[in-house]
Protein backbone atom coordinates (compact mmCIF):
# COMPACT_ATOMS: atom_id res chain seq x y z
CA UNK A 1 0.00 0.00 0.00
CA UNK A 2 1.77 3.52 -1.28
CA UNK A 3 0.80 6.88 -1.41
CA UNK A 4 -0.89 6.44 -4.91
CA UNK A 5 -3.80 4.30 -2.94
CA UNK A 6 -5.11 7.69 -0.75
CA UNK A 7 -6.35 10.91 -2.08
CA UNK A 8 -4.72 14.09 -1.10
CA UNK A 9 -6.78 14.39 1.85
CA UNK A 10 -6.22 10.90 3.20
CA UNK A 11 -2.27 11.64 2.76
CA UNK A 12 -1.75 15.18 4.41
CA UNK A 13 -5.21 15.70 6.49
CA UNK A 14 -2.94 17.63 8.85
CA UNK A 15 -2.06 21.02 8.11
CA UNK A 16 1.36 20.60 9.20
CA UNK A 17 2.97 17.50 10.74
CA UNK A 18 3.76 19.54 13.72
CA UNK A 19 -0.20 19.80 14.65
CA UNK A 20 0.27 16.21 15.93
CA UNK A 21 2.96 17.01 18.49
CA UNK A 22 1.11 20.04 19.48
CA UNK A 23 -1.96 17.90 20.56
CA UNK A 24 0.40 15.54 22.38
CA UNK A 25 1.24 18.92 24.73
CA UNK A 26 -2.18 19.44 25.22
CA UNK A 27 -3.20 16.19 26.10
CA UNK A 28 -0.04 15.20 28.27
CA UNK A 29 1.05 18.91 30.09
CA UNK A 30 4.26 18.61 32.10
CA UNK A 31 3.43 19.95 35.52
CA UNK A 32 6.55 22.37 35.79
CA UNK A 33 5.95 23.03 32.27
CA UNK A 34 4.02 26.81 31.61
CA UNK A 35 0.42 25.81 30.66
CA UNK A 36 -0.82 26.45 27.32
CA UNK A 37 -3.79 26.81 26.12
CA UNK A 38 -5.55 26.16 22.35
CA UNK A 39 -5.43 29.65 21.49
CA UNK A 40 -1.24 29.51 21.99
CA UNK A 41 -0.61 27.25 19.89
CA UNK A 42 -1.63 27.48 15.96
CA UNK A 43 -4.30 30.14 14.98
CA UNK A 44 -5.55 28.89 11.75
CA UNK A 45 -9.13 30.21 10.09
CA UNK A 46 -10.45 26.68 10.23
CA UNK A 47 -10.17 24.29 13.89
CA UNK A 48 -7.04 22.75 14.57
CA UNK A 49 -8.22 20.00 16.31
CA UNK A 50 -10.38 19.26 13.33
CA UNK A 51 -7.71 18.20 11.38
CA UNK A 52 -6.12 15.64 14.45
CA UNK A 53 -9.10 13.78 14.36
CA UNK A 54 -9.26 13.01 10.99
CA UNK A 55 -5.28 12.47 11.12
CA UNK A 56 -6.07 9.78 13.93
CA UNK A 57 -9.15 8.72 11.99
CA UNK A 58 -6.95 7.54 8.94
CA UNK A 59 -4.01 6.39 11.19
CA UNK A 60 -6.63 3.75 13.39
CA UNK A 61 -7.98 2.34 10.00
CA UNK A 62 -4.93 1.96 7.59
CA UNK A 63 -2.18 1.12 10.92
CA UNK A 64 -2.84 -2.95 10.42
CA UNK A 65 -0.28 -5.79 10.87
CA UNK A 66 0.06 -6.49 7.70
CA UNK A 67 0.47 -2.91 6.47
CA UNK A 68 3.60 -2.83 9.21
CA UNK A 69 5.20 -5.47 7.39
CA UNK A 70 4.56 -4.05 4.42
CA UNK A 71 6.55 -0.96 5.06
CA UNK A 72 9.33 -2.51 7.14
CA UNK A 73 9.93 -4.59 3.90
CA UNK A 74 9.76 -1.92 1.92
CA UNK A 75 11.55 1.18 3.73
CA UNK A 76 14.40 -1.30 5.75
CA UNK A 77 15.95 -2.17 2.75
CA UNK A 78 17.70 1.73 2.84
CA UNK A 79 17.58 1.75 -0.88
CA UNK A 80 16.53 5.67 -1.17
CA UNK A 81 19.36 8.16 -0.46
CA UNK A 82 22.92 7.77 1.36
CA UNK A 83 24.24 10.72 2.55
CA UNK A 84 26.68 11.95 5.31
CA UNK A 85 24.19 12.58 8.33
CA UNK A 86 24.46 16.24 8.16
CA UNK A 87 23.17 16.43 4.67
CA UNK A 88 20.39 13.89 5.86
CA UNK A 89 19.49 16.34 8.52
CA UNK A 90 19.10 19.33 5.87
CA UNK A 91 17.34 16.81 3.25
CA UNK A 92 14.46 16.43 6.35
CA UNK A 93 14.91 20.38 6.25
CA UNK A 94 13.55 20.78 3.16
CA UNK A 95 10.62 19.78 4.73
CA UNK A 96 9.28 23.03 5.70
CA UNK A 97 6.75 24.04 7.70
CA UNK A 98 4.81 26.80 5.55
CA UNK A 99 1.85 26.36 7.24
CA UNK A 100 2.94 27.30 10.83
CA UNK A 101 1.79 30.91 11.84
CA UNK A 102 3.71 31.38 15.46
CA UNK A 103 6.78 29.71 15.30
CA UNK A 104 8.81 29.79 11.94
CA UNK A 105 11.40 27.47 12.35
CA UNK A 106 12.26 24.55 9.99
CA UNK A 107 12.81 20.84 11.07
CA UNK A 108 16.76 21.24 11.65
CA UNK A 109 16.31 24.45 14.28
CA UNK A 110 13.33 22.64 16.17
CA UNK A 111 15.97 19.30 16.51
CA UNK A 112 19.14 22.02 17.50
CA UNK A 113 16.85 23.37 20.24
CA UNK A 114 15.97 20.24 21.69
CA UNK A 115 19.31 19.10 21.44
CA UNK A 116 20.62 22.34 23.04
CA UNK A 117 17.88 21.96 25.76
CA UNK A 118 19.64 18.40 26.92
CA UNK A 119 23.21 19.74 26.68
CA UNK A 120 22.17 22.63 28.69
CA UNK A 121 20.95 20.15 31.56
CA UNK A 122 24.37 18.29 31.39
CA UNK A 123 23.28 15.10 30.03
CA UNK A 124 25.79 12.54 28.70
CA UNK A 125 26.69 13.55 25.16
CA UNK A 126 24.78 10.24 23.18
CA UNK A 127 21.89 11.87 24.91
CA UNK A 128 22.12 15.48 23.39
CA UNK A 129 23.09 13.66 20.05
CA UNK A 130 19.68 11.74 20.47
CA UNK A 131 17.79 14.93 20.89
CA UNK A 132 19.30 16.05 17.54
CA UNK A 133 18.77 13.05 15.36
CA UNK A 134 15.23 11.87 17.16
CA UNK A 135 12.69 13.22 14.07
CA UNK A 136 14.72 12.24 11.45
CA UNK A 137 12.83 9.54 10.66
CA UNK A 138 10.54 12.27 8.91
CA UNK A 139 12.32 11.76 5.65
CA UNK A 140 9.61 9.03 5.30
CA UNK A 141 7.35 12.35 4.25
CA UNK A 142 9.92 13.29 1.71
CA UNK A 143 9.47 9.70 0.12
CA UNK A 144 5.72 10.26 -0.55
CA UNK A 145 4.45 8.36 2.58
CA UNK A 146 0.89 9.68 4.36
CA UNK A 147 1.24 11.59 7.45
CA UNK A 148 -0.54 9.20 9.26
CA UNK A 149 2.43 6.92 8.31
CA UNK A 150 5.03 9.01 9.16
CA UNK A 151 3.92 10.94 13.20
CA UNK A 152 1.24 10.33 15.64
CA UNK A 153 0.92 8.33 18.56
CA UNK A 154 2.32 4.43 18.38
CA UNK A 155 0.86 1.33 19.13
CA UNK A 156 0.85 -2.48 19.06
CA UNK A 157 -0.58 -3.88 15.90
CA UNK A 158 -1.33 -8.11 16.42
CA UNK A 159 -3.13 -7.61 19.44
CA UNK A 160 -6.13 -6.03 20.59
CA UNK A 161 -5.79 -2.03 20.78
CA UNK A 162 -6.23 -0.31 23.94
CA UNK A 163 -9.22 2.25 25.22
CA UNK A 164 -6.66 4.69 26.11
CA UNK A 165 -4.88 5.28 22.79
CA UNK A 166 -6.20 8.49 21.61
CA UNK A 167 -9.59 8.01 19.57
CA UNK A 168 -10.05 4.26 20.00
CA UNK A 169 -13.55 4.24 18.66
CA UNK A 170 -11.59 5.02 14.99
CA UNK A 171 -10.15 1.53 15.76
CA UNK A 172 -13.36 0.04 14.83
CA UNK A 173 -12.61 0.58 11.09
CA UNK A 174 -9.45 -1.11 11.27
CA UNK A 175 -9.76 -4.95 10.00
CA UNK A 176 -7.55 -6.37 12.57
CA UNK A 177 -9.81 -5.29 15.19
CA UNK A 178 -12.45 -7.99 13.57
CA UNK A 179 -9.78 -10.50 12.83
CA UNK A 180 -9.11 -13.51 15.63
CA UNK A 181 -5.88 -13.92 14.95
CA UNK A 182 -5.24 -9.99 15.97
CA UNK A 183 -8.04 -8.99 18.44
CA UNK A 184 -7.11 -10.73 22.07
CA UNK A 185 -5.11 -9.24 24.47
CA UNK A 186 -1.92 -10.98 23.34
CA UNK A 187 -3.23 -11.57 19.38
CA UNK A 188 0.47 -13.08 17.79
CA UNK A 189 2.80 -12.28 20.59
CA UNK A 190 3.07 -14.06 24.44
CA UNK A 191 2.94 -12.55 27.78
CA UNK A 192 5.75 -10.23 28.58
CA UNK A 193 7.34 -11.13 25.61
CA UNK A 194 8.97 -7.84 25.34
CA UNK A 195 8.82 -5.07 23.16
CA UNK A 196 12.02 -6.00 20.88
CA UNK A 197 9.64 -8.50 19.91
CA UNK A 198 6.50 -6.62 19.33
CA UNK A 199 5.59 -4.55 15.98
CA UNK A 200 4.34 -0.92 16.64
CA UNK A 201 2.33 1.10 14.31
CA UNK A 202 4.66 2.66 11.21
CA UNK A 203 6.18 5.36 11.44
CA UNK A 204 9.14 7.80 11.87
CA UNK A 205 10.14 6.18 15.22
CA UNK A 206 10.61 2.45 14.39
CA UNK A 207 12.34 3.77 10.82
CA UNK A 208 15.03 5.91 12.57
CA UNK A 209 15.42 2.78 15.08
CA UNK A 210 16.15 0.65 12.65
CA UNK A 211 18.74 3.01 10.45
CA UNK A 212 20.63 3.83 14.25
CA UNK A 213 20.35 0.51 16.13
CA UNK A 214 23.97 -0.92 14.96
CA UNK A 215 25.39 2.81 16.93
CA UNK A 216 23.78 4.14 19.49
CA UNK A 217 23.58 3.12 23.19
CA UNK A 218 20.59 0.97 24.09
CA UNK A 219 18.95 4.00 26.40
CA UNK A 220 19.33 6.30 23.33
CA UNK A 221 17.35 3.62 20.97
CA UNK A 222 14.75 3.34 23.33
CA UNK A 223 14.13 7.04 23.29
CA UNK A 224 13.93 6.99 19.79
CA UNK A 225 11.84 3.82 19.13
CA UNK A 226 9.05 4.58 21.97
CA UNK A 227 8.96 8.48 22.24
CA UNK A 228 6.02 8.42 20.86
CA UNK A 229 4.10 5.26 22.36
CA UNK A 230 2.38 6.82 24.69
CA UNK A 231 -0.33 4.44 25.48
CA UNK A 232 2.11 2.84 27.50
CA UNK A 233 4.86 5.31 28.57
CA UNK A 234 1.99 7.91 30.13
CA UNK A 235 -1.10 5.48 30.48
CA UNK A 236 0.63 2.13 31.25
CA UNK A 237 -1.55 0.17 28.73
CA UNK A 238 0.72 -2.65 27.56
CA UNK A 239 2.76 -4.05 30.93
CA UNK A 240 1.18 -7.23 29.58
CA UNK A 241 3.62 -6.91 27.02
CA UNK A 242 7.11 -5.77 28.45
CA UNK A 243 9.38 -7.43 30.18
CA UNK A 244 11.57 -6.03 33.01
CA UNK A 245 14.22 -4.09 31.02
CA UNK A 246 11.78 -2.73 28.94
CA UNK A 247 10.25 -1.20 31.90
CA UNK A 248 14.03 0.00 33.46
CA UNK A 249 14.95 1.51 29.94
CA UNK A 250 11.56 2.98 29.79
CA UNK A 251 12.83 5.98 32.69
CA UNK A 252 15.08 6.96 29.88
CA UNK A 253 12.12 7.68 27.09
CA UNK A 254 9.90 9.36 29.98
CA UNK A 255 13.37 11.35 30.74
CA UNK A 256 13.26 12.33 26.79
CA UNK A 257 10.47 13.40 25.72
CA UNK A 258 9.97 16.52 28.06
CA UNK A 259 13.03 17.66 26.04
CA UNK A 260 11.27 17.23 22.87
CA UNK A 261 7.54 18.34 23.63
CA UNK A 262 8.82 21.21 25.56
CA UNK A 263 11.75 23.31 23.94
CA UNK A 264 9.83 24.57 21.36
CA UNK A 265 11.15 28.72 21.02
CA UNK A 266 10.20 31.29 18.67
CA UNK A 267 14.10 31.96 18.95
CA UNK A 268 15.84 30.17 16.20
CA UNK A 269 19.26 28.97 16.87
CA UNK A 270 22.20 30.31 15.08
CA UNK A 271 22.98 26.83 12.98
CA UNK A 272 26.60 27.95 11.76
CA UNK A 273 27.63 28.34 15.83
CA UNK A 274 26.27 24.70 16.58
CA UNK A 275 27.37 23.01 13.25
CA UNK A 276 30.88 22.08 14.43
CA UNK A 277 30.25 20.98 17.49
CA UNK A 278 27.27 18.50 16.33
CA UNK A 279 29.53 17.43 13.22
CA UNK A 280 31.56 16.34 15.89
CA UNK A 281 29.47 14.36 17.61
CA UNK A 282 27.89 12.62 14.60
CA UNK A 283 31.71 11.48 13.43
CA UNK A 284 32.60 10.27 17.22
CA UNK A 285 28.87 7.86 16.99
CA UNK A 286 27.82 7.53 13.74
CA UNK A 287 29.58 6.32 10.30
CA UNK A 288 31.04 8.66 7.46
CA UNK A 289 27.29 8.04 5.69
CA UNK A 290 23.83 6.67 6.53
CA UNK A 291 21.64 4.64 3.93
CA UNK A 292 17.95 5.96 4.05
Amino acid sequence: MNANNFSGKEINPLQSIEDWEDDVVLRYPEADQPAKSKEEFRNYESPVRDTVREFYRLNHKYQTYDFVQEKKKDFLQFSRKEMPVWKAMEFLNTLVDDSDPDIELDQLQHLLQTAEAIRADGHPDWFVLTGFLHDMGKVLCLFGEPQWAVVGDTFPVGCSFSDKIVYPEFFADNPDSKDERYNTKYGVYEPNCGLNNVDLSWGHDEYLYQIMKDYLPEPALYMIRYHSFYAQHREHSYEHLMNDHDREMFEWVKKFNPYDLYSKSPKPPVISELKPYYEALIAKYLPETIRL
